[in-house]
């Protein structure tokens, strides 16, 4: 059984927030994937539809989400289901940081609003 310690997990940067992977299949995972997002304060986000659904527990700090042109106001204990085709934008507007712990199956992508398609390696390597 496949063991990620705190001290192996990856990081990648994309459009101002960090994610820290630990489940994908470069970690031995054959279906999920999960990663923690650390989105800066004062962040605005960038729309983009999701190709899998998306599970997103806010870890701490409080978050605007926008899913489909209807926003949500969420703070840490509170989840967020994003799914398949629903264009999602995450604002952090606040003065502290904000943690995301995320969940999705593999192959995600994300198509940004002019069409240019992210496949994350969070998600898919």
């Amino acid at each position: 059984m496949p063991v990620v310690h705190k001290e192996e997990a990856k990081t990648h940067e994309l459009h101002g927030a960090r994610f820290v992977t630990y489940a994908n299949p470069a970690a031995g995972s054959q279906e999920l994937c999960a990663w923690r997002t650390e989105i800066p304060a004062g962040t605005t986000g960038q729309a983009h539809t999701v190709t899998r659904e998306e599970i997103l527990l806010v870890l701490r700090g409080s978050l605007r989400f926008t899913v489909d042109a209807e926003t949500h106001e969420l703070t840490a204990g509170d989840v967020l289901i994003a799914n398949p085709s629903s264009t999602l934008r995450v604002d952090n507007a606040s003065d502290e940081p904000a943690h995301i712990w995320a969940t999705t199956t593999i192959g995600l992508e994300a198509v940004m609003a002019d069409g240019t398609r992210v496949r994350p390696p969070w998600a898919n390597a």
